[in-house]
């Protein structure tokens, strides 16, 4: 396929079902035609001509639904949600509780209330505590079977698969990071104590996430988190070690093995199945 147009020879094939294409070309082939109208009409008359069989179906489909969808023709056209397409409406009560957690550690922080904060106690802040895992759960909420309906249609798509992850673990993030970064200025945290650490989980989440799924994956880091590190700081009032600034190295190691994991296991985001 060259960069403006697909190969006549691959569009051919593919109006008539050839088995032999590459699984790659085909995917190709099909995100070009969502956006090239000229490839489309070649496309319709190579079905015509290679595969008049299909054609005879899809008139005889229109040829009967026609009649009805003019006799339930709606009164009043109604203006769709303007969606980005990597983004789904699901998202938005995640994203608005993992903010409204993030609000209530900061109200606890500001008023001195709270786990953590009892009298006498050192000062742990909440923020500080949960802001390496607070973007994980948006992007447990962003590619699972069990809260987006459409699920299995989006992932059968093209377009689907790391991609569209990426682009909806990146609206997540774009989304959380500022708040948190307003409210560890507020609360004097500083983002260099749990900004790497973030994107260490979001990226262990998404590598975990190709085994055993994202959600799934999710669930068990933000557990191991609670038990091994926010509840000894609320128990002890002490920052753990692993969010001092000496343990930054390991956050970047971890990051990048995150990272790498992710890309060469790229392939299964792709498909129906990577939805556990």
């Amino acid at each position: 396929m060259s960069a403006e147009h697909a190969a006549a020879r691959l569009i051919d094939a593919y109006a008539r079902g050839d088995t032999h294409i590459a699984a790659d070309e085909v995917w190709a082939l099909e995100a070009h035609l969502e956006l090239c109208r000229i490839c489309r009409d070649r496309l319709s008359a190579a079905t015509a001509a290679g595969a008049p069989a299909v054609t005879a179906v899809v008139d005889a489909v229109w040829a009967d639904l026609e009649p009805r969808l003019a006799a339930t023709a709606p009164h009043r056209r109604l203006r769709p949600a303007r969606w980005p397409r990597w983004l789904t409406p699901t998202m938005v009560p995640w994203l608005a509780t993992v903010m409204s957690v993030t609000l209530f550690a900061l109200l606890f922080d500001l008023t001195g209330t709270g786990p953590g904060h009892g009298p006498g106690a050192g000062r742990v802040p909440l923020v500080l505590l949960l802001a390496p895992v607070l973007p994980v759960l948006g992007v447990a909420a962003s590619w699972s079977r069990g809260l987006d309906p459409a699920c299995e249609l989006t992932a059968s798509t093209p377009r689907a698969g790391l991609p569209l992850v990426l682009r909806r673990t990146a609206s997540v993030l774009a989304v959380v990071v500022p708040a948190l970064l307003a409210c560890g200025w507020v609360t004097g945290v500083t983002a260099g104590q749990w900004l790497l650490p973030c994107l260490a989980f979001t990226s262990s989440a998404l590598a975990l996430g190709g085994v055993v799924g994202v959600t799934r994956a999710a669930a068990v880091l933000i557990t191991v988190w609670a038990a091994v590190v926010v509840a000894p700081a609320l128990a002890t009032s002490r920052t753990p070690l692993v969010l001092h600034t000496d343990g930054l190295p390991v956050w970047g190691l971890i990051l990048a093995l995150g990272t790498g994991a992710v890309i060469a296991r790229k392939g299964a985001y792709a498909g129906p199945g990577a939805l556990r």
